[in-house]
């Protein structure tokens, strides 16, 4: 075979030099497709929604976990608070006082006549309701009176009705509590978040009204066992002297004995508290105006009653001694807030 010619090999480097550059060519056509194609399929990457949620679960932070030391704390210390009371009214004020850690608004509804009526409350504006304020029971309010649930954990007309007099905003988390004594509801509390999404711990607010509730009936039972004590039989009354002047003085306090002296003023202290308690409105409006009396005619009288019925007529009437609390705790010790009185 010959040997190839010098002019056919440079028309072969020709022919393959220009084979090289269309191949060239060609590749850089397809790598720029591949490229473009590959940059086209990563803009439309995106991942779906439970990627992402099953994401955001694996690297949320851990939720905080309430320390129950300071829990338990926080309820020791309310629990100790309410344990002081002296009395009924005592106690609800202070119960009021023991959920400002637990609760960011509270209020307490007396019942009268099975009708809810503002007692007093904390953390509202301004503007909320005084004492003295009535509810109209809606249905959801009658079940929880009546004993047929143990508390309102929704908002509904119930807790509408309550909390209108306070404020014209409604929390998104609420407890309604009834406080009851011998089986009977004799107060409501409302507890709400305020601008918080749930209340902190409704659980001990829950814990602090079932030991109210029997604080209530402890006082309840220690103030029968009070009267019953006071109950003895009032010194004898010595008849009329002949020619005795026409304005007697009236019998030195040393003439009664102080046993029986210091249970008639602890029951008249009790029945003072109690018209307090269930009537503060007609109490303020008195300690403003005066005419206690008028105010609270019946009420008055049957407390009276109540302290003559244990220690006869001639005490109250030789002493004063439910007079003189009655002017002391609910007429600012002012004799004329009381009014004309017929016993008086």
């Amino acid at each position: 075979m010959s040997e190839p010619r010098p002019a056919d090999q440079h028309q072969r480097d020709a022919l393959r030099g220009r084979l090289d550059a269309w191949l060239e060519r060609q590749r850089q056509i397809l790598l720029e497709e591949a490229t473009g194609t590959f940059q086209a399929a990563l803009s439309r990457l995106h991942p779906d929604e439970a990627l992402l949620a099953e994401l955001a679960r694996e690297t949320a932070p851990p939720a905080p976990v309430p320390d129950p030391s300071l829990a338990e704390k926080r309820l020791a210390v309310a629990l100790d608070l309410v344990e002081g009371a002296t009395n009924q009214g005592d106690l609800l004020r202070r119960l009021l006082e023991a959920l400002a850690p637990l609760a960011p608004r509270c209020a307490i509804y007396i019942l009268r006549q099975g009708q809810p009526s503002l007692y007093s409350h904390r953390g509202f504006e301004e503007k909320a309701a005084s004492k003295g304020s009535g509810v109209a029971p809606t249905p959801d309010l009658e079940e929880l009176l009546q004993g047929r649930c143990p508390s309102l954990r929704h908002r509904g007309p119930g807790y509408t009705a309550l909390v209108s007099p306070l404020s014209d905003f409604e929390a998104a988390d609420l407890a309604i509590f009834p406080l009851r004594h011998r089986r009977k509801t004799v107060a409501l509390l409302l507890v709400d978040s305020d601008l918080l999404p749930r209340l902190p711990h409704p659980e001990l607010v829950r814990a602090l009204v079932l030991a109210t509730s029997a604080l209530l009936a402890s006082l309840a039972a220690g103030k029968d066992e009070e009267t019953k004590a006071g109950a003895v039989p009032p010194p004898p009354v010595p008849p009329p002297v002949p020619h005795a002047p026409a304005t007697p003085e009236a019998p030195p306090s040393a003439s009664l004995d102080a046993q029986t002296r210091a249970a008639a003023e602890r029951l008249a202290r009790v029945l003072a508290e109690d018209l307090e308690l269930y009537f503060p409105a007609q109490v303020a409006q008195a300690r403003a105006q005066g005419n206690l009396y008028g105010l609270l005619r019946a009420e008055l009288d049957r407390s009276r009653a109540t302290f003559v019925e244990r220690f006869g007529e001639e005490i109250e009437i030789n002493y004063r001694i439910f007079t003189n609390i009655l002017i002391h705790q609910l007429c600012n010790d002012d004799a004329d807030r009381l009014g004309p009185v017929p016993w008086a």
